[in-house]
């Protein structure tokens, strides 16, 4: 089996280590009712073996199958005397600058403990060997191992949240300079707050149902866990605030960067206009200074011809009048030009 840890637990100490969980069940059996309780540990267990833990300890087929299935909301549900809690632990990765979210789900009866782990982290043998070096929490049975576990899955959210605040800080860095990559990033990092927002928002129902259970005895020790249950919460709520908030602000970078980019886009648009009224006027005075050039060529290309039988060839004023025609053009080309604004 996928069994990584099993062991029964009388007055908040380690007391056997059954190879089986037959062996569980007969240590409870011999240990009577009391301050005992069993803890299994798995690891991406298979169908048959949460159905053989299903079968020992009758656990609910519809959890049975939440459990099987995997990719399940945080929730807390009954079902008889058994609490089944689905609990999203999260951790950055920054090297990939992603959040990788796992999946934790439990089993807690009067006298036992399954805890199901779907993905490796977070390890709940330092929550185990915490619990084990505290006897006065441990004895509380099944709801301390809960606490801890909740305890130790809303910590892990801490740097999660200092991962989230740096990536945001780098992208209002790239939206102000103009990044043409940062849109994408923004969306990227939208749905990974998102998500992780699903994992942290159904706490506060977890936790509220949690408090009322605990409180309805009376009995010391659940008070006791009452209070430690209670700043757990204060520290989800924390965390549920701050993912809000990172959710609100990418939302107002997204929309800074689409003003920015269309900003920039008005300037350049504004810039080619510019540059094309500029280049138009340059053509403007290009062409006009061409057409007045040829005119005068026209007049000296046509008397350059020198045919024998041409109009005042032979004429004693034909050069001055073919050169004062040419001016004339060249003047008249001008004044038109000026007055249009060309020149």
């Amino acid at each position: 089996m996928s069994v990584v840890d099993n062991a029964v637990y009388v007055d908040g100490h380690r007391a056997r280590e059954p190879e089986s969980l037959d062996q569980t069940v007969e240590t409870l059996r011999d240990c009577g009712p009391g301050n005992s309780f069993c803890w299994i540990g798995m690891l991406r267990p298979t169908p048959e073996d949460v159905d053989e833990v299903a079968t020992e300890f009758g656990l609910h087929a519809l959890a049975v199958e939440d459990t099987v299935h995997a990719h399940q909301r945080p929730k807390l549900e009954r079902y008889g005397d058994t609490e089944f809690v689905v609990l999203r632990p999260a951790r950055y990765v920054d090297a990939e600058e992603e959040i990788e979210l796992g999946e934790v789900h439990l089993f807690l009866g009067p006298d036992f403990v399954v805890t199901v782990r779907h993905a490796e982290e977070p390890n709940l043998a330092d929550v185990r060997k915490r619990l084990e070096d505290d006897p006065d929490l441990l004895s509380h049975g099944p709801m301390a191992v809960l606490y801890a576990i909740l305890d130790r899955v809303v910590d892990d959210y801490g740097p999660v949240l200092e991962g989230l605040q740096d990536d945001i800080d780098q992208i209002e860095v790239q939206v102000f300079e103009g990044d043409p990559k940062v849109s994408r990033r923004i969306y990227q990092l939208s749905r990974e707050v998102i998500d992780f927002q699903r994992a942290v928002e159904p706490l506060a129902d977890i936790f509220s149902e949690l408090r009322d259970r605990f409180g309805k005895t009376g009995q010391a020790p659940d008070l006791e866990l009452r209070r430690m249950l209670r700043d757990v919460q204060d520290h989800a709520t924390r965390v549920r605030e701050r993912t809000e908030n990172f959710r609100d602000l990418l939302t107002n970078i997204l929309t800074v960067n689409s003003t920015l980019v269309a900003q920039r886009q008005n300037e350049e648009m504004t810039r080619l206009t510019e540059a094309g009224y500029v280049q138009n006027e340059q053509m403007k005075k290009v062409s006009s200074w061409a057409a007045i050039a040829f005119a005068p060529s026209l007049v000296a290309g046509i008397y350059g011809m020198n045919f024998t039988h041409m109009p005042e060839l032979d004429w004693r004023f034909g050069y001055p009048f073919a050169f004062g025609l040419m001016l004339l053009t060249a003047l008249v080309l001008y004044g038109l030009f000026k007055r249009r604004g060309w020149l």
